[in-house]
């Protein structure tokens, strides 16, 4: 192994590993964005910090994906009739350079707990809207 050409391989193939991982992140994202229902969304909970991510609207789901990772299995979900929509509010100076600009934080509370959800004001809107167009519990099937 006395090779001088061995460091040189090793030192490309690090690379090309690198360069195929990146490339595979760039189409989880671009997959994950040009379905209907997605949203940036960072997402804190039980008090950990803000992870940045994306979240997807399902027929009875929230799913929520950690944005530099290659797995396509959600990090969260959260079942929409659990879901329980406190409020919003302007984020804190701490939380400032921790979320997008101009996001606002949604208060959340799903079995007990409390998920914070830091989005654009508009995307905020959609997901009051699908939370209160969901069925309502044991009335009714929905479709």
């Amino acid at each position: 192994m006395n090779d001088p050409g061995f460091p040189f391989i090793a030192l490309a193939t690090a690379l090309a590993l690198l360069i195929f991982a990146l490339c595979l992140s760039g189409v989880r994202r671009f997959n994950l964005r040009r379905a209907l229902g997605t949203v940036d969304a960072s997402i804190c909970t039980a008090g950990k910090s803000w992870q940045m991510g994306v979240c997807r609207y399902q027929d009875n789901d929230l799913e929520w994906f950690k944005l530099l990772s290659l797995s396509v299995r959600p990090k969260y979900t959260f079942r929409r009739s659990s879901l329980e929509l406190v409020g919003r509010r302007k984020p804190t100076e701490a939380e400032l350079v921790k979320v997008q600009p101009d996001s606002v934080i949604v208060e959340l509370h799903y079995e007990g707990r409390e998920v914070l959800l830091a989005m654009k004001f508009d995307a905020y809107t959609g997901l009051s809207s699908w939370l209160e167009a969901g069925p309502v519990i044991g009335v009714g099937t929905w479709r």
